[in-house]
């Protein structure tokens, strides 16, 4: 059996409780559903205007040992096509949850895309994109931190950034956790306000 291919980048450990998830060829069905969404559709044309064409099996449901929705995983050298983005179907349950992973993993596969260089092993690196990804997702909107049990109104968003960007940085094998703070607090503001391809965060 094929051993589980590690992702570059996680959706970070899930926050609601899974009751069995769902069968993969279930999840590849709620992939297709996701690709006809806006958001997935803006993203995957500008990845296309950066020159990083998706082959046909660039997004595919899986089974994920790890406490993981999702991941990103880089092929070698630089983007091509053998990169693919993981959805972990037995940790998926309504179709939400399959759109966000999509859209987090898209934003680094954009990442990945337009940087030409991106070094995963580089803790400032993996920050950027993961503060990227979790700023311009909505995976951070209040309607999901309520739902995760986070009840804080002001500054709920970058608290949420912070804390999602620490979980998933610190499951680098290369970056202790005083190192991903370190990298996290450097690349803060430069990555923050990044909001490409966006003109501004949606």
């Amino acid at each position: 059996m094929a051993k589980e291919p590690t992702p570059e980048s996680g959706s970070g450990p899930i926050s609601s409780a899974s009751y069995g998830g769902r069968s993969i060829e279930e999840c590849q069905s709620m992939i297709q559903r996701s690709l006809q969404t806006p958001m997935v559709k803006f993203l995957r044309e500008h990845l296309e205007k950066s020159g990083c064409v998706l082959g046909d099996k660039f997004i595919k449901a899986v089974h994920c040992n790890k406490q993981l929705s999702g991941g990103y995983v880089h092929g070698k050298g630089v983007f091509n096509i053998y990169s693919i983005i993981m959805v972990c179907s037995n940790h998926m349950n309504i179709q939400d949850e399959v759109n966000q992973v999509v859209i987090h993993e898209l934003i680094h596969a954009y990442d990945d895309c337009r940087a030409g260089n991106l070094d995963w092993a580089n803790c400032a690196h993996h920050a950027c994109t993961e503060i990227r990804a979790g700023h311009l997702s909505g995976d951070c909107h209040y309607k999901r931190e309520l739902l995760r049990g986070y009840m804080k109104l002001r500054g709920h968003e970058q608290d949420c950034v912070r804390r999602r960007v620490m979980k998933s940085v610190i499951m680098n094998p290369y970056c202790s956790e005083a190192a991903a703070k370190d990298a996290m607090e450097a690349v803060w503001d430069v990555c923050y306000n990044d909001t490409q391809p966006f003109d501004r965060a949606p």
